[in-house]
């Protein structure tokens, strides 16, 4: 079904697909000439996370990718069901980038992803789901509880892999990694106080801006704060990741 988009939601809608675009053809520059394997992975999933969110946004500024969904007690909710499909792919993409920089295991991934797509599960379900207040709420709580679980991971095991790497390596790691933290808790203090869990709070044109400017500063923010150095990148030791698969 295409829905009509208009007014607020359609300008932030229009940033974000502009913003995306920007960003991954500035990685896909970042990224020429890099001939070391190892590197080049930083410049690909980075470019795919950008990339898949550019046609996100270009679908749901199409109105492609929208929903209603009748919430017992409380009307008919406009649901971006699109923005999960992205969430879904993108967010364990960034964790992967984090992963490359720590030098991490793959059991450490396998970890950080499976949480990571618990959470999102969870929350497209509270979102899409035809069922009322108390309902979504309580969906919102284990979603959430997942992505404490995550920051547990992020904040314990994967950092102290990192503090093996260089200095720069992990002071760069460090700081994507608290730019994670603190973007990704935004998000569902968004969705619980929009219109998503029906309290409402905040209006659909202004949630769907606040998503979208987080989306842009965890997707093109983070890409161009690790894509910038190149001596940095070229410092990372894959050594924890190859002493796993060994």
């Amino acid at each position: 079904m295409v829905a009509q988009v208009s007014g607020l939601e359609q300008i932030a809608l229009g940033i974000g697909t502009l913003g995306m675009a920007i960003g991954t053809v500035a990685f896909i520059a970042m990224g020429r000439g890099e001939s070391d394997e190892h590197r080049r992975r930083f410049y690909v999933v980075t470019t795919l996370i950008t990339g898949i969110a550019t046609v996100a946004y270009l679908l749901m500024f199409l109105g492609i990718g929208i929903t209603e969904v009748r919430v017992p007690g409380e009307g008919v909710l406009r649901i971006y069901w699109m923005r999960y499909a992205d969430w879904l792919l993108t967010t364990p993409l960034l964790l992967v980038d984090l992963a490359l920089l720590a030098g991490t295991d793959r059991g450490t991934i396998y970890r950080l992803v499976g949480l990571d797509v618990g959470m999102i599960v969870v929350g497209a379900a509270a979102a899409v789901a035809p069922v009322g207040q108390t309902v979504r709420l309580a969906l919102w709580a284990v979603s959430s509880l997942f992505f404490v679980a995550l920051l547990y991971v992020l904040a314990n095991q994967l950092s102290a892999q990192a503090a093996w790497q260089s200095g720069e390596v992990a002071a760069l790691f460090s700081t994507l990694r608290n730019l994670i933290i603190v973007l990704w808790t935004a998000y569902p203090i968004v969705w619980l106080f929009g219109t998503e869990s029906t309290i409402g709070l905040i209006p659909l044109g202004v949630e769907t801006t606040l998503f979208m400017i987080l989306d842009l500063a965890a997707k093109v923010g983070f890409g161009f704060l690790l894509l910038r150095s190149r001596h940095v990148l070229a410092e990372v030791s894959p050594s924890a990741s190859a002493a796993t698969a060994d």
